[in-house]
């Protein structure tokens, strides 16, 4: 692990089960000419809300860049999309983190519409920490890997949805 350093934000825990992020709103130049909010922005609007549990639950993200000179890059994502968005919804999201060491972790995240709690949208990502200096993976500093640690152990309990792990491709019978 890493030189230790002071937490830049967060808590450490317990971690709610699964961590919801709300107060979102679709952006007029997100939806298409089908009607439908566009499949790009569907990974930004993912991107955002996992922004928003990096900050405000791990001290992660951003405040990372700015202090430490390092911070999350995606190495893998694969989403899921299970019904339309459209301009009139609501939609929060709910994360799961399902691994991590002291480089990386691997996350499930679903995007629900409100009020009637559909999951529209899934995505499983696999990050890293990366050094800006370097461009090569760093290790966390020994409070986020506790942190991420104790998140992995308190979503644990949290059913697999069906989604978690499914190779793409064509199904033949």
């Amino acid at each position: 692990m890493s030189q230790d350093t002071q937490p830049l934000g967060g808590h450490d825990g317990p971690y709610d089960e699964p961590i919801e992020i709300h107060g979102f709103a679709l952006q007029p130049d997100w939806i298409d000419y089908n009607g439908h909010m566009n499949v790009g922005y569907y990974g930004v609007a993912f991107d955002m809300a996992f922004e928003r549990l990096l900050v405000d639950h791990l001290g992660l993200g951003e405040p990372q860049v700015a202090a430490m000179g390092q911070g999350p890059y995606v190495l893998q994502s694969h989403m899921q999309f299970l019904r339309e968005v459209t301009s009139d919804m609501v939609i929060h999201f709910r994360f799961r983190l399902l691994d991590a060491d002291q480089k990386r972790g691997h996350y499930f995240g679903q995007m629900v519409s409100m009020p009637d709690e559909t999951v529209c949208a899934t995505q499983e990502v696999l990050f890293m920490n990366v050094s800006h200096a370097t461009g090569r993976s760093a290790p966390y500093p020994d409070w986020a890997v506790r942190r991420l640690a104790r998140m992995v152990s308190d979503h644990k309990a949290l059913p697999l949805a069906p989604q978690i792990g499914q190779p793409i491709g064509i199904r033949r019978k």
